[in-house]
């Protein structure tokens, strides 16, 4: 449900801070983070980015990355329902990690 004056696919900022429940890394929120920078997992609490309007809230696992338009973004799959998402890579985030995720083939994520 889109809030008035905002559209539905709009990006709310959302600065908050938290600890990842994969690997305990404290997180410091900018308002655009939406995964851990260690482990790179995250939870599935928005629709749309930073609305935090789903009701799921299950873990997102990252199970592939690729490289589009110059950036990289992780893909992510639901541990509880089942979606895939992407969200771009940010800086500061395990490098090691999302090069163990380039190039695994989409059947891994589908």
């Amino acid at each position: 449900m889109a809030v008035k004056g905002q559209g539905a696919g709009r990006f709310r900022k959302n600065s908050e801070d938290f600890i990842c429940e994969i690997c305990g890394f404290l997180v410091k929120g900018t308002g655009y983070t939406d995964h851990c920078p260690n482990c790179l997992w995250s939870r599935h609490v928005d629709v749309n980015p930073g609305d935090r309007a789903s009701n799921c809230g299950g873990m997102m696992k990252p199970v592939g990355a690729e490289y589009i338009r110059g950036k990289i973004q992780i893909v992510y799959k639901c541990t509880k329902c089942g979606a895939v998402k992407k969200n771009v890579s940010a800086e500061g985030d395990n490098i090691e990690t999302i090069m163990s995720l380039i190039g695994r083939p989409p059947v891994s994520y589908k």
